[in-house]
């Protein structure tokens, strides 16, 4: 369906910015903005990113970025 434009490296970010962001929710401040987390865990999943989309970005090795 969508092309990957999210490499390795990007992904495991994503997870990490993500998991920290939901934990936001639980413990520390406890602020309901902590479900943005959700949007990089997603992203991260299906390895494809709109936003890179929009401007032509690919962070993932050309060969390796086919579904």
């Amino acid at each position: 369906m969508f092309n990957r434009n999210i490499g390795a490296a990007d992904r495991t970010i994503r997870v990490l910015i993500g998991i920290v962001l939901i934990a936001l929710v639980f413990v520390g401040p406890r602020t309901p903005w902590g479900w943005i987390g959700l949007v990089p865990l997603l992203t991260a999943l299906i390895s494809w990113c709109p936003l890179y989309q929009l401007v032509g970005l690919r962070t993932c090795p050309r060969g390796s970025c086919k579904s």
